[in-house]
Formats: structure tokens, sequence, C-alpha cells
């Protein structure tokens, strides 16, 4: 398991404190990203668009919580499996 997928587990799980401590370990875009979306299902929304700019994302054009999940889902699966989309 990367730690993305560790840093997801742990989201569904309610533990967002220890996601949020878990996704600052990896500098990628994709943990940029993924660090956004935390912020957005915690309610701070000035932090979440400030990740969202280091994972050159657009947060005003961003979609619900649950759409942002599976667009960063099917995002770190192609990253694993190009094949995979």
């Amino acid at each position: 398991m990367t730690l993305l997928h560790d840093v997801l587990a742990r989201m569904r799980a309610g533990r967002w404190r220890e996601a949020h401590d878990l996704v600052q370990d990896d500098g990628s875009e994709l943990a940029a990203w993924l660090h956004g979306i935390l912020h957005i299902q915690e309610g701070d929304l000035e932090d979440a668009e400030y990740w969202y700019g280091k994972a050159n994302r657009h947060f005003r054009s961003r979609g619900t919580l649950a759409e942002e999940l599976q667009r960063f889902e099917a995002a770190l699966r192609h990253r694993e499996d190009p094949a995979s989309s």
C-alpha cells in the first residue's frame, strides 16, 4: 500500500488528523491535491485552495467532495497503472 492509499484509508475511517499528518510526508502534486481535499473535508477552504494551487489544480472549478475523491482515486490508479485508464 502506498502512502497515498494509507492517507485515503485513514480519511475513510474518519481519522482526519492522522491522514493530514501523513499526507505531508509526500511532496508530489497528487499528495498536494489530496491535502487540499482533506482541508475541504475539514471545512478549511482557505488552506484547501492553497494546496490545490500546489497541485496545479483549479480550486474554484472543483467538484463536490465525493467527486474530487473519485477523480483523485482515478488519477492515483492511472499513475500506478497507465493502462488502467
